[in-house]
């Protein structure tokens, strides 16, 4: 399992959040980083209480 710096996940949690508020598959695509990979950062966030929203798409809402 690959390693990714805390500069990485930091990165991506801006992405995700406002006012970018980038889809998880596209920042996959951008970053070559795995969708449940995002997935499951993004649902520790959300456990830590900080606010990443998800898109209208997204089925884990």
């Amino acid at each position: 399992m690959r390693r990714y710096s805390e500069a990485v996940k930091a990165d991506v949690r801006r992405r995700m959040s406002p006012p970018h508020r980038q889809s998880v598959a596209q920042i996959s695509a951008e970053l070559g980083i795995h969708i449940v990979t995002l997935y499951n950062w993004r649902k520790t966030w959300r456990l830590q209480g900080e606010v990443v929203p998800a898109s209208e798409k997204d089925p884990d809402g």
